[in-house]
């Protein structure tokens, strides 16, 4: 109860999204695509103390707190979803399966790039994976969401809500018109582990092929649910310690020096605090 004007804001914001809805625009060979998540994260900074003060400070700290709990709900929702799911994810081809290895090149190009720019450990939570729920999850898990990689893995999530989404529905539409990949190709692509980001590749995908969209649809949402299956395993076997060693090398060129060791016992500290 302590925290009633944190909920409410929350439901209000949730609310007028819902009522906007999914807005399209089209562009060029194909269109942007504008979710109700987006404005969410729009009219959360809008309120912050920063611009309309209707939320404060305290408010804000309240939020970040909650941030574990919600998401322990939703991967709660992600588990019961799987169950039912089990004997179409056996009967998945292969190529299905294997797509997932695709979330490596996240690493072996963010990490480098990131550390060049100039990010420390921050570059390790944004790099590893497209930054999901799950990921934040599983960054919040192991290192903490105050710490550097906690705030690589929030900014990037945050610039995959503003960008990623319209961003997927305007490359599957180019790469569908452009090049010679198969549609169901382009619509197993979209499932990248984002429901916001599947729906729009997927959608504008069946806008092009009209003939093809239960297939398309039943392609996008296949692999977006195996993304969700065993991408947070290939995040903790082989993403992030794929990532924390590119990061060391990186360091080293960069900078003639290894970077400061992070122990186990510091980073549950990060987590505690």
């Amino acid at each position: 109860m302590k925290n009633i004007k944190l909920h409410i804001m929350v439901i209000a914001l949730v609310v007028v999204s819902e009522m906007i809805g999914t807005l399209s625009f089209p562009l060029g060979a194909g269109s942007v695509v504008l979710l109700p998540m987006l404005y969410a994260m729009v009219f959360g900074v809008l309120i912050t103390p920063k611009f309309l003060k209707i939320a404060n400070e305290k408010d804000m700290e309240d939020a970040g707190s909650l941030i574990g709990l919600t998401l322990m709900l939703l991967m709660a929702k992600y588990g019961t979803n799987i169950g039912p799911t089990l004997p179409l994810i056996l009967k998945s081809s292969p190529a299905l399966i294997l797509q997932e290895f695709g979330n490596i090149g996240t690493v072996l190009l963010g990490v480098p790039i990131g550390v060049m720019l100039g990010l420390k450990r921050e570059v390790i939570g944004g790099a590893h994976s497209i930054s999901r729920e799950p990921n934040v999850a599983l960054i919040g898990e192991r290192y903490g969401l105050d710490s550097p990689e906690g705030q690589g893995v929030l900014g990037v999530y945050i610039v995959g809500t503003v960008f990623g989404t319209p961003f997927v529905g305007l490359m599957a539409s180019f790469l569908a018109a452009y090049t010679s990949l198969h549609p169901y190709a382009l619509a197993m692509a979209s499932g990248v582990g984002s429901a916001s980001m599947m729906t729009a590749g997927v959608g504008t995908l069946s806008a092009a092929f009209p003939q093809m969209e239960e297939m398309l649809t039943a392609f996008g949402a296949s692999s977006n649910m195996l993304s969700g299956l065993d991408g947070i395993y290939m995040s903790i076997w082989i993403a992030l310690p794929l990532a924390e060693w590119l990061y060391r090398k990186t360091y080293k060129i960069k900078y003639g020096e290894l970077p400061p060791v992070v122990k186990a016992k510091d980073m549950n500290k990060k987590g505690d605090e």
